[in-house]
């Protein structure tokens, strides 16, 4: 309504009590109100209104015929913003409703997809919108309550929560190693011709560049560049086919790792590391369902992938 603010409301809440106590002076006990406060109440409602509401006498106070229709227009409209006002204070507590999150495609594949089962069965009055994205884009403008990803964020409003530091690992697959020989130092991977997998930032649309961190030593290699990609998933499915050398992290390829189906080549350079955050468009406390969500995304971090 143009022009709506809250002394319509707070003279809405006046009239009702007014029409269930029958009185000025036992609706002013009810709201904890002057009987003269309740009085100016009623006046400026009724001048807002241009209408008479009630008809006084100093015994009686009675609903006019125009209040009688606009009492039975007001009783359901403010019974609607109680229950909205209720159901806003339930999803703070309550994890309902529904959920809208965007995740980081290899975090989504690799680790939350195959757990999603479980946190849906915990709650089930939740709906929850998972998208996958490359980028984080507008979180506030596509209607993000939450986003995990990975990669380091650039300085916004956005609240940033670091839920981990992954280490970024050189591997190749023993089939490659066979054919091509093992390079000794980062080094040799550019001196020895070795072929590298890169790897796009979605952010820069560039390749990420091969960098080796020991304590405060810093060191970059170039690459051959001969074959780019921009998912993960593909990375590490030609990596481990044999083609070339991939940087990955060690988040999402433990297992593979452990299975010996790829090798890391230098574990002496062994500190550059990779952060995975969760991130909201607020500071203010999140209601329930983003909480538990994650919640939930912690102890996923905290467990492992499967």
């Amino acid at each position: 309504m143009p022009g709506f603010d809250e002394r319509l409301l707070a003279g809405l809440g006046v009239f009702t009590a007014i029409a269930d106590a029958g009185s000025f002076a036992a609706a002013g006990e009810q709201l904890d109100m002057s009987q003269s406060g309740v009085s100016r109440a009623v006046a400026r409602l009724e001048q807002r209104l241009g209408v008479r509401l009630f008809d006084r006498t100093t015994r009686v106070v009675s609903l006019t015929e125009e209040g009688r229709r606009f009492h039975a227009q007001v009783l359901p409209l403010l019974a609607g913003l109680e229950d909205a006002a209720h159901a806003a204070q339930a999803g703070r507590t309550s994890v309902r409703g529904r959920l809208r999150v965007q995740l980081d495609p290899f975090f989504s594949r690799m680790a939350l997809g195959p757990r999603l089962g479980e946190f849906l069965a915990l709650h089930p009055q939740l709906t929850l919108d998972l998208v996958t994205r490359d980028q984080l884009g507008d979180m506030v403008a596509d209607g993000f309550d939450l986003a995990v990803r990975f990669g380091h964020l650039p300085a916004s409003t956005l609240v940033a929560r670091k839920l981990l530091d992954t280490r970024i690992l050189t591997v190749a697959a023993p089939a490659y190693l066979a054919r091509r020989g093992r390079p000794a130092t980062p080094q040799a991977i550019a001196q020895e011709g070795h072929a590298c997998i890169d790897f796009r930032d979605s952010a820069s649309g560039r390749p990420f560049p091969w960098e080796f961190h020991r304590r405060r030593q810093r060191l970059q290699v170039p690459t051959d560049g001969r074959l780019v990609v921009n998912d993960a998933g593909t990375l590490l499915s030609t990596c481990l086919a044999g083609y070339g050398i991939a940087q990955v992290m060690d988040f999402g390829t433990r297992a593979l790792l452990d299975a010996g189906q790829l090798v890391e080549l230098f574990p002496d350079w062994p500190d550059e590391r990779f952060p995975l955050h969760a991130i909201t468009p607020s500071r203010h406390q999140a209601p329930a369902k983003v909480q538990a969500f994650l919640r939930f995304v912690v102890g996923v971090v905290q467990t492992g992938e499967p």
